[in-house]
């Protein structure tokens, strides 16, 4: 059965109002990036950290997800076995969306880490200092569930193993400057790009179909591509 794998990134929650990293005005703008999101950081100043990932998930309790959320909910959902969803983002827009089976790559902002045994906990928009403990050992010990710079992803050894079984690649506003995501399109049969703009860590040539648009304008055209490879394994 062909395989398909969703990879997004900021691009995809940024029409919900949710600020990119990167962009113009966007995060590190009024951030330095090393000192609130780097392991070196933490161990400098925790509290500046935790207070900044306690922002984050503040900031998300009132989004929405928009059309593109819900174009990868509604395939995800439909063709459950072959369809894999990956996402950069930490936010919570594709589970709003009710897509099942998410895979965060860089983890959420919904949950916390217990330093001691490993727990992830749901907190949904709560400060971290209104948790008293973690719920399996107790411990005081807790920190965010997003992975910082100077760490190891999980989650990409996951990515990985999926992405040499995919036939069909589609990425769905990443800037490529984490992941090699021109690699990644030299795995499959067919990919498919939509970003806002170029961007030059990313080979636009080396995909079979690019939408330099909004996710929410090219989500139409992407599902068509997905359901006519699903139907025809061509497209």
């Amino acid at each position: 059965m062909s395989k398909i794998l969703i990879l997004s990134g900021a691009g995809l929650s940024a029409e919900s109002d949710i600020r990119t990293f990167r962009s113009n005005n966007g995060i590190w703008e009024e951030h330095n990036v090393m000192e609130v999101c780097s392991v070196e950081g933490f161990i400098s100043d925790r509290e500046k950290v935790l207070n900044f990932y306690d922002q984050r998930r503040k900031d998300i309790e009132n989004k929405i997800p928009n059309d593109a959320h819900k174009m990868i909910s509604e395939l995800k959902t439909k063709y459950m076995n072959e369809v894999t969803v990956f996402t950069q983002n930490v936010d919570d827009l594709l589970e709003k969306a009710d897509c099942p089976d998410v895979f965060h790559l860089h983890g959420k902002l919904r949950e916390l880490e217990c330093e001691m045994c490993g727990c992830k906990f749901d907190i949904e928009y709560k400060s971290i200092k209104e948790i008293a403990e973690c719920p399996e050992c107790k411990s005081h010990a807790l920190r965010h569930n997003v992975v910082m710079f100077g760490e190891p992803a999980p989650m990409y050894q996951r990515l990985y193993n999926v992405l040499i079984k995919a036939d069909l690649l589609v990425i769905i506003g990443t800037s490529g400057e984490v992941l090699p995501v021109s690699e990644f399109a030299s795995y499959t049969k067919y990919s498919i790009l939509n970003n806002l703009e170029h961007s030059l860590a990313i080979n636009h040539m080396i995909f079979t179909h690019t939408f330099y648009e909004r996710a929410t304008t090219a989500a139409p055209k992407i599902k068509c591509l997905i359901e006519k490879f699903i139907e025809t394994g061509e497209i």
